[in-house]
């Protein structure tokens, strides 16, 4: 019953019946659940706990990147990024990773989904790059939104839920997967140039680009961007010393944004960006998703299947650090690749966390291994993560259609050594800063 509620519900959210959206397909689900006895009433706190603080801070940086996207700030950094490539295309598709890995840092791998993946069509389309050519970068910034989003607890959904399960500091995670995360970029770089190499124009035209300041439609929001965003991050490194969730944080930064954007300090100015559109196009349905999915994932683990999955994870660790840290990975890409990284990652935390033993080493590397899996692994399938849902949905309203038939070929091409290079580096990394 457990898993058939699971797929049904897994169905939903996909299908989205007559436009029900993520977040009212999975409170179906948790409802049938709670109905069967699948799931009880106190199992909602429970769940509550682990999914709260990691939902409303990726509804926080959404909206601030909403916010900047309104207000000009990526089609500026584009136009700038143009001008650095000083016509070269494998330039430009170079600083176009590197600048969609910063936005996924920053703002999260559905940011840049949602945000730099239209921006980067637009720049695009302006340059007048063939199809073969604008497949080459949309690919690439879908690709780089999911493999490079583990520097931050806050530059993934799946990073926040595991950081949080175990109580993982700011601190801890970012002196762990910061070194890994520049790993997955210089191979992820690697293996999109070796793919993607004979599409990518020669030379292109940048004086056919409009000046950069002319796309900046409020210069406030923009002036402040970086001071905001810099107190942001100062802010996260702060947060847990004074036990101030991270979500708050994020939170303010949000607030602070709308309020200049909004021209709360000044009632008499006429704000530029139209706040209300922001907060309508803002994904509260992510707060439903989560809570609703996550009592759907509980049944599971009601039903025994982490009891199986932590057998399997006991069987890896018995052969040492580096197959414990590719056999998580693995099962981790497996089980995103089949019912989303979203659920996979708290079914392989509540497994990870019944692994006996004690050993602190052995748990924590299963712990980034399975966040790896679950950022990187996830982009085999379409299905794999929300970003790349929410990637597809931009490019199809875009006119740019990728079937599964096209994308599971290349998904698994680049994703495959890019995912084992990264977990390697986590084997040989994770004990050396520990001794």
């Amino acid at each position: 019953m457990a898993i058939a509620i699971f797929l049904l519900t897994l169905t939903l959210v996909i299908w989205q019946p007559r436009g029900l959206g993520i977040g009212f397909s999975a409170v179906g689900g948790a409802l049938l659940a709670l109905a069967t006895g699948v799931v009880t009433l106190q199992d909602v706190p429970t769940v509550w706990a682990i999914v709260w603080n990691a939902t409303f801070t990726l509804v926080a940086l959404v909206i601030i990147s909403l916010i900047l996207d309104e207000a000009g700030f990526f089609r500026w950094l584009a136009l700038i990024l143009a001008r650095w490539g000083v016509g070269n295309g494998h330039l430009l598709f170079f600083l176009v990773i590197l600048l969609g890995a910063l936005v996924t840092a920053l703002f999260t791998n559905d940011g840049t989904a949602l945000i730099w993946t239209a921006t980067v069509m637009e720049l695009l389309l302006l340059l007048g790059f063939n199809p073969k050519a604008t497949f080459a970068f949309v690919f690439a910034t879908g690709f780089i939104a999911d493999a490079t989003s583990l520097p931050l607890p806050v530059s993934n959904l799946v990073n926040i839920i595991a950081a949080d399960y175990f109580n993982i500091s700011f601190l801890r995670y970012v002196l762990v997967m910061v070194p890994i995360n520049f790993v997955a970029i210089a191979s992820s770089l690697a293996v999109l140039w070796f793919y993607f190499d004979r599409h990518i124009p020669l030379t292109y035209d940048p004086a056919c680009l409009p000046p950069p300041r002319e796309v900046i439609r409020d210069p406030l929001v923009c002036q402040w961007s970086f001071a905001i965003l810099g107190l942001l991050l100062i802010g996260y490194f702060f947060a847990e010393p004074l036990g101030v969730p991270v979500s708050c944080i994020a939170g303010i930064g949000a607030l602070v944004m709308l309020a200049l954007a909004g021209r709360w300090f000044h009632k008499d100015a006429i704000p530029i960006i139209p706040i209300r559109k922001i907060l309508r196009e803002a994904p509260w349905q992510v707060i439903l998703f989560s809570l609703g999915m996550y009592l759907v994932v509980i049944g599971l683990r009601n039903a025994g299947i982490t009891a199986l999955l932590s057998q399997c994870l006991e069987f890896l660790s018995s052969w040492g650090l580096t197959l414990a840290a590719t056999g998580t990975g693995v099962l981790a890409t497996l089980l995103s690749g089949v019912m989303n990284n979203l659920p996979t990652v708290l079914l392989n935390s509540l497994a990870i966390q019944d692994v006996s033993g004690g050993d602190r080493i052995l748990q924590e590397i299963m712990v980034y291994a399975n966040i790896i899996g679950c950022n990187i692994g996830a982009k085999i399938t379409p299905l794999g993560s929300l970003s790349t849902l929410l990637w597809l949905d931009v490019l199809a309203r875009k006119g740019f259609r990728i079937s599964a038939f096209q994308y599971i070929p290349i998904a698994l091409i680049l994703t495959i050594p890019v995912l084992f290079i990264s977990l390697l580096s986590l084997a040989i990394w994770l004990p050396w800063i520990i001794a």
